[in-house]
């Protein structure tokens, strides 16, 4: 490999290598990221959901009804399971009301995620 080491004030402060020498050395970071990120996953796997949420989320779904819908619950089950009215999780679906701290924390334990992911932003 071919180099040029640039110096200030007679120690050396820069190396120049050529591009394609650069490029394999940044490939190589890109892939240690990458096994690095997936190895933290599989010490402690979070939950994934299929393209069709997410996918569904992106397209304008709100993450309640994209969430509530994967997991097979009606309105009124998953109002059953949060002690409110199916119309209260309409509403919230609809964007017409807003879910208060404490539903919002029943809703996100019935559906098995955060609650802070059910939030239509």
């Amino acid at each position: 490999m071919s180099r040029q080491i640039i110096t200030q004030g007679g120690k050396p402060a820069f190396v120049v290598i050529p591009i394609e020498e650069w490029r394999r050395i940044e490939a190589t970071l890109e892939d240690r990221a990458d096994t690095a990120t997936v190895r933290a996953f599989l010490k402690s796997p979070a939950e994934t959901f299929p393209d069709a949420v997410v996918t569904a989320i992106l397209d304008g779904t709100p993450p309640l009804k994209a969430l509530r819908e994967h997991r097979g619950l009606t309105q009124a089950g998953l109002a059953k399971a949060c002690a409110t009215s199916a119309v209260y999780i309409s509403q919230i679906e609809r964007g017409t009301r807003r879910a208060g701290r404490t539903l919002a924390a029943k809703l996100g334990k019935a559906l098995g995620v955060e609650a802070g992911l059910l939030q239509d932003d």
